[in-house]
Formats: structure tokens, C-alpha cells, sequence
């Protein structure tokens, strides 16, 4: 399977979503989803795109992951070029890690943001449904599939 991941932030920190495109091998569009996480940083809704998609390739019982994210700071960390050093990301990296090692296969590249646009775009429209005051609303969730 093929996942695109983004995570979106208005404010730094401020109301974050994330977005998810899931492709089968082949490129065949399986479904997407986008949802609002709260107020957190960009990189911690980048992070927690990641732990979502890779939970629910778990549920649809994919063996292969393949993850392609634009964010820089993800990769280098999902690598190990970069050391996780910012206490809100350590346990989404734990998590991240600990899921990844469920696949006989996992992968993470880094892309160009215009190859990811989708992904941003499906993060930013669950942004935009908010009414007026993030802390009362929730985006709703696009099923995958849908």
C-alpha cells in the first residue's frame, strides 16, 4: 500500500488536521481521510498523520507500507538521521516506530510538497469546516473508501 500523509497547523502551535490518501500497489485510489487533531504544532499533526495511516493499514491487514510524506523533519526522524528531541514528538515517534515494525515491509520517503498536494489539500479542508470557534468543533472524518 501506498500512503500520502500531511499534517496542517494554523498557528504554531494552533488548530491542526490531518490528511491521508491510501493507494493500493498499483496506484488505484483505496480511499482518504482527513481529521481534526486539536491545537498542536505542524510537526506534531505531521507525527500523528503518520501513527493514524499506519494504524489503519494495520486494521485493512496490509503487510507493505510504503509512506511518502514532504515533510523533511519526519523523514530524517523516521530514519534515524535526525534525533527526536522535542518532548511532544518523542512518544508519536515511539508510537510511530512500534507500528512500523508491525509490516513485513515499511517505508517512508520524503516528496515534494506539489507531489503531496492532495494529502495538504484533504488536511486543510478539514481546517476550513471548523466553525468559528476551534475549540468547540470537530471536523468530521472522511471514511477510507469514500
Amino acid at each position: 500500500m501506498i500512503i500520502y500523509i500531511d499534517g496542517a497547523s494554523r498557528g504554531n502551535p494552533g488548530p491542526a488536521a490531518i490528511g491521508m490518501i491510501f493507494l493500493s500497489p498499483d496506484g488505484n485510489k483505496l480511499g482518504e481521510e482527513s481529521a481534526f487533531i486539536g491545537k498542536a504544532t505542524n510537526n506534531v499533526a505531521e507525527y500523528t498523520a503518520l501513527v493514524e495511516a499506519l494504524r489503519k493499514a494495520r486494521e485493512m491487514g496490509v503487510r507493505e507500507v510504503v509512506v511518502k510524506t514532504d515533510s523533511e523533519l519526519l523523514f530524517r526522524q523516521i530514519r534515524g538521521t535526525y534525533r527526536v528531541k522535542n518532548s511532544k514528538l518523542i512518544p508519536l515517534f515511539r508510537e510511530a516506530m512500534a507500528l512500523s515494525q508491525g509490516f513485513f515491509r515499511f517505508q517512508i520517503q520524503h516528496i515534494p510538497r506539489d507531489e503531496n498536494w492532495r494529502a495538504d489539500q484533504l488536511a486543510n479542508l478539514a481546517l476550513d469546516t471548523l466553525s468559528n470557534d476551534p475549540n468547540e468543533a470537530v471536523a468530521p472524518r472522511a471514511r477510507v473508501g469514500s
